[in-house]
């Protein structure tokens, strides 16, 4: 099979798959409300997301009966057809069926159609009634007659450039990631904040690598596309657990990200209970009575819109009631509520929460301190989020730090009293110009020093001047009770290079001297020429 080309822009260059599906809503651009196209877009790739991850599918069930040492092996022609067209061949490894008139291959042979929006629509309704579990989830409005058929055409050919559902593209959620890339670019069309709504993928697998949930209630109160539940997954299999160990709780208050979630979770088999519909955590609580073991969460950071004026004698607010114009202490506090008696929770923050004393959070965040449920606090370099630049931190909760939950069977550390600080600043590398990625050395680096310092893996742990400090409560009520970590971890030690320093002075000073006697003779030379040319020096 021919390898499919990247799209190149004028230049020849090959595009990145961001810019690419940029230019696939730019071909609405201008003709409908930037909310609408940005739901036809994402409707699109979602189709052919399944769709490439149907045909993969297919293309191992056509090896595996065509080869004789399979156990599908089958010789008759016909047979292999039906085999082919079996709808449990797909289920039984979380495929989702996708009947022939809907596959993207038939579509965009038909993309010039005048009637592809109907085509469109048609295949949607069929995945739905194939696929129980995407019931109601899937746009259907693609034969209205505001959508320019001309462009929508246009735009499955160059969404058909794209690989997104295949083995490699699932593996690194780009499905979340199209979705990232789209909030930001859309955000200033809508009025809203880009990057609320998805997490990038290094700091989604930080957080489980932390907190590992192996067994329990697993809850995201703000779960956008999922991807912590996606990568809760990928965690479990990987350490040789089961799925089926968790069960999986979240709620999203967008309508159209609430539906992402669905798909991006139907996708991968992973049962949810994400509530009827859409709903915001604070005004309407789909889990007001879950205990959680495990939450995971990336709230929309500073949100001023948060209907705090609403709440102001919610049971919540144990530590402090949040301020009307800042929402992150109401998630703070939301979180500790669904807290089970030894459960964990990791979420992402901006850094202010670590400091700020405006409207009474200095107070909440001194109450939680005092409270010891504070575990950990790491500083994230900057240049992670694609949507927003405001620099964020990560903090972990623990309801119990006596010891007494285990993990794996063996009891954690008694911490009471501790919190661990860790400084990761200047970790990460550039991916592109203007994001950037921790890699997998520097997270496991970062989590195993937690793990050291909870008890729980063969090593011991060691304060690193510039990198990690354990600190205890009354080292917390000296700083005022700032949780920045440069405050506790101190800065690295510099390399000793083993000159004596009075040699290393006497050639620094002759360096010195030798530069400016360099400048001294460059400047006079610059007089000397602006004089040949008449000028007054």
């Amino acid at each position: 099979m021919a390898r499919r080309k990247s799209p190149k822009n004028a230049n020849g260059a090959v595009l990145g798959f961001e810019q690419t599906l940029w230019q696939a809503a730019d071909k609405m651009r201008g003709h409908m409300d930037p909310s609408e196209y940005k739901h036809v877009v994402l409707g699109l790739i979602f189709l052919k997301y399944i769709s490439d991850a149907f045909e993969e599918r297919r293309r191992e069930i056509e090896h595996e009966v065509e080869t004789p040492e399979s156990e599908w092996y089958v010789k008759e022609p016909l047979i292999r057809y039906e085999v082919l067209e079996d709808r449990d061949m797909y289920r039984m490894k979380n495929v989702f069926w996708v009947p022939k008139t809907a596959r993207w291959s038939y579509l965009q042979e038909r993309a010039k159609q005048p009637e592809i929006g109907k085509l469109i629509d048609d295949a949607m309704t069929a995945i739905e009634r194939e696929n129980p579990s995407l019931k109601g989830v899937l746009p259907k409005d693609y034969a209205r007659p505001a959508l320019d058929k001309t462009r929508l055409g246009e735009l499955i050919d160059l969404i058909g450039t794209i690989g997104l559902g295949d083995g490699e593209n699932r593996s690194k959620d780009i499905l979340g990631r199209v979705y990232e890339y789209f909030l930001n670019q859309f955000a200033s069309k809508e009025g809203k904040k880009g990057g609320e709504f998805y997490t990038p993928r290094c700091i989604v697998k930080l957080l489980v690598e932390m907190i590992e949930p192996f067994q329990g209630r697993v809850y995201d109160p703000c779960c956008g596309s999922s991807g912590m539940f996606v990568q809760s997954e990928t965690f479990i299999r990987a350490h040789g657990g089961r799925i089926g160990d968790i069960s999986v709780y979240g709620q999203e208050s967008n309508p159209t990200t609430w539906r992402l979630a669905k798909m991006n979770l139907a996708i991968r088999g992973i049962e949810a209970n994400l509530g009827p519909h859409h709903a915001d955590s604070f005004h309407n609580d789909l889990h007001k009575n879950l205990k959680a073991d495990f939450l995971l969460a990336n709230p929309p950071f500073n949100d001023s819109d948060w209907g705090g004026e609403r709440l102001r004698e919610d049971v919540r607010w144990k530590f402090g009631v949040p301020p009307v114009g800042n929402a992150n202490f109401a998630w703070v506090q939301h979180f500790i509520h669904h807290l089970s008696p030894t459960g964990i929770a990791g979420f992402v923050l901006a850094n202010g929460s670590m400091s700020s004393n405006q409207s009474g959070e200095g107070e909440i965040r001194k109450n939680i301190i005092e409270a010891d449920l504070v575990d950990c606090m790491i500083a994230m370099p900057g240049q992670l989020f694609y949507g927003t630049q405001i620099p964020a931190c990560v903090w972990f909760i623990a309801r119990d730090k006596s010891g007494t939950p285990t993990r794996g069977g063996n009891p954690l550390r008694d911490r009471r009293g501790e919190t661990l600080f860790i400084d990761a600043r200047r970790m990460g590398v550039m991916r592109d110009r203007t994001h950037r990625e921790l890699t997998d050395e520097e997270i496991a680096k970062i989590a195993d020093t937690y793990h050291a310092w909870r008890g729980e893996i063969n090593a011991e742990y060691e304060d690193v001047p510039g990198f990690c400090k354990a600190a205890t409560i009354d080292d917390i009520r000296k700083h005022g009770y700032v949780l920045t970590p440069g405050r506790y971890v101190g800065a690295p030690p510099t390399e000793d290079d083993g000159e004596p320093f009075e040699e290393k002075m006497a050639r620094l000073t002759k360096d010195l001297s030798a530069q400016f006697a360099e400048a001294k003779k460059l400047e006079e030379e610059i007089r000397k020429n602006l004089k040949a040319l008449g000028f007054d020096v």
